[in-house]
């Protein structure tokens, strides 16, 4: 009886050392998000002299209203995908003294895709592509243009009412 309490409480510790020392790879972890959710589209929607109930309306209610600063909203978000480095955007909008928007800044800036500044195919103003000079859709013999020439020669049809049909 002695013999084997000692036998299952030493095999005991040992599964449990051995437990210990192993670490499980491929274990899920989770995606922690905190803050508002801010997206280019959201910004883009934005313009100056909207009231706070318009901003409100497109943005949600910031996460930080400061007392100090009553005419400033603050937007923050953060996320920390798996247990990988955390990373957080900040937006503050600031309202002048008739609560109308005056301004904004942080990592999002008005009509700049994300995508676009990764790739880095916004261009500045008055340049032009030197590979796509002009539309798709008017160069001559392109899928969109032969599209569009259909559409433009399409003719209506008229539809048959219940009760009445046409016929030629």
């Amino acid at each position: 009886m002695q013999n084997t309490k000692l036998m299952l409480s030493s095999l005991t510790l040992v599964g449990l050392f051995a437990l210990a020392g192993c670490s499980f790879p491929g274990v899920y972890k989770v995606d922690i998000q905190q803050g508002n959710v801010v997206t280019q589209d959201m910004i883009d929607q934005l313009r100056p002299g909207m009231t706070r109930s318009q901003v409100r309306f497109i943005m949600g209610n910031p996460l930080i209203t400061d007392t100090f600063h009553a005419n400033r909203w603050d937007y923050l978000y953060s996320i920390q995908p798996g247990g990988s480095q955390r990373r957080q955007e900040r937006v503050s909008l600031v309202f002048n003294g008739n609560d109308q928007l005056a301004g904004l800044s942080g990592d999002f800036k008005p009509g700049v895709s994300r995508d676009e500044a990764i790739l880095g195919t916004d261009l500045p103003a008055g340049t032009t592509d030197p590979v796509r000079t002009e539309p798709e859709a008017t160069q001559p013999g392109s899928l969109l243009d032969q599209i569009q020439r259909d559409v433009d020669a399409a003719e209506p049809v008229p539809v048959p009412t219940p009760g009445r049909l046409e016929t030629n």
